[in-house]
């Protein structure tokens, strides 16, 4: 009795290395167009010497998983060397999308080995834009402080990677701070805002926040998430509503770095 009794305990020992030795990374294109006058790519490269299967998820930005055309299912495998390109195929009242690359391989002796990038093209009259969709990475309570006058137009992407609710808290002001020097922050410059707004955003959805609102001139934004996006996003051109990434954001975080497996 005593040795049935100790081998499930023994295979499930055996097993623990080889899990703890995977690794895994989450790459996420947020802010993808799509509808009647936009259309949005994304192209995936293995530049290793070995297959390899991804999870390509993608949603809407009301957090529903859609699907890439021509190819309906989650998992992508690409040949050594192959390059794949997806396209969005969103239902009709969708306008906005985002999609997570996730690769897993073996941490010894392989690393990762595929490139990711997007793109999105949207028509206005005879006039065709097309703008590149860079990589973020989630992160942990990430967050955005500045002043609007450097950022004019521009919106803040807002992507919950996780299967749990986060929370955005906006404040917009006219460059009034106050200071509580025995306060919690000690003595930390907070500004007092003139329109605050605190919006939870669901599982997997995304939301699109601008910089500025009734001539305020700084901004800030708060989140509390485990795995939440941060991307900024400058607008091209005035008669085409398309927005190219703000390379030059950079986004603070809680203690712990990116999310990654």
């Amino acid at each position: 009795m005593n040795v049935r009794r100790m081998k499930p305990v023994l295979l499930l020992l055996a097993a623990l290395p080889a899990c703890a030795q995977e690794r895994t990374i989450d790459r996420v294109l947020p802010a993808l167009a799509a509808g009647k006058a936009c259309t949005s790519a994304i192209r995936l490269q293995n530049l290793g010497e070995r297959p390899v299967t991804l999870a390509v998820e993608a949603y809407g930005e009301n957090g529903a998983l859609v699907a890439l055309k021509d190819h309906p299912a989650i998992a992508v495998e690409l040949a050594p060397r192959e390059r794949e390109t997806y396209r969005l195929e969103l239902p009709d009242e969708t306008t906005e999308a985002w999609i997570r690359v996730r690769e897993t391989w073996a941490a010894e002796p392989f690393s990762s080995v595929v490139t990711v990038s997007g793109s999105t093209e949207c028509v206005a009259g005879n006039e065709l834009r097309t703008v590149a969709r860079e990589v973020a990475f989630p992160m942990r309570n990430p967050w955005f402080e500045g002043d609007v006058s450097e950022l004019p137009g521009d919106l803040l992407a807002v992507v919950n990677t996780s299967a749990q609710p986060a929370t955005a808290s906006l404040c917009y002001s006219a460059a009034a701070f106050y200071s509580v020097p025995d306060g919690r922050r000690g003595g930390e410059l907070t500004p007092v805002c003139t329109a605050s707004f605190a919006v939870q955003i669901p599982p997997f959805s995304a939301r699109q926040f601008p910089v500025e609102r009734d001539g305020s001139t700084h901004f800030s934004l708060r989140t509390t998430g485990a795995a939440v996006v941060l991307q900024m996003l400058k607008p091209q051109g005035v008669h085409v509503k398309v927005y190219a990434v703000d390379s030059s954001i950079h986004f603070g975080a809680e203690v712990g770095g990116p999310v990654n497996h």
